[in-house]
């Protein structure tokens, strides 16, 4: 079990910036992989960006070179900065990770739903 803890949600202008912060509660989890999913109003959960403990970025199109996933493993922080933010952005986020497995199961976003463990989620609006 890891708990996770999401920070640095907001409002901001189309085209803006923000940094998405996650503070996870074992140093063990830096040998997961771990993942940012977010939900939109009246949509389904989706995966956007994963984590291999080896630092291996992988992206969902939505948000391919606008975003980027990081950690910082000394502080237990996952971040996710995400820039050129748009309308359809908006959504609450949240970080997940998993134990069951060293690096990502697969590159396929929608997997990583599966993760066995995700925060409460911060809330980030985009004003067009």
């Amino acid at each position: 079990q890891v708990d996770l803890v999401e920070s640095g949600g907001g409002s901001v202008q189309s085209g803006g910036s923000l940094k998405l912060s996650c503070q996870y509660s074992k140093y063990t989890a830096n040998q997961y992989p771990m993942a940012w999913l977010r939900q939109a109003p009246g949509k389904e959960r989706e995966g956007i960006a994963g984590l291999d403990s080896d630092g291996r970025q992988v992206y969902a199109d939505s948000v391919k070179g606008r975003f980027t996933i990081s950690k910082d493993s000394a502080k237990r922080i996952l971040y996710l900065q995400m820039n050129d933010l748009r309308p359809d952005d908006t959504a609450t986020y949240f970080c997940a990770a998993d134990t069951r497995w060293l690096v990502l199961p697969t590159d396929r976003p929608a997997d990583w739903l599966h993760f066995q463990n995700s925060g409460q989620g911060t809330q980030v609006t985009v004003a067009s």
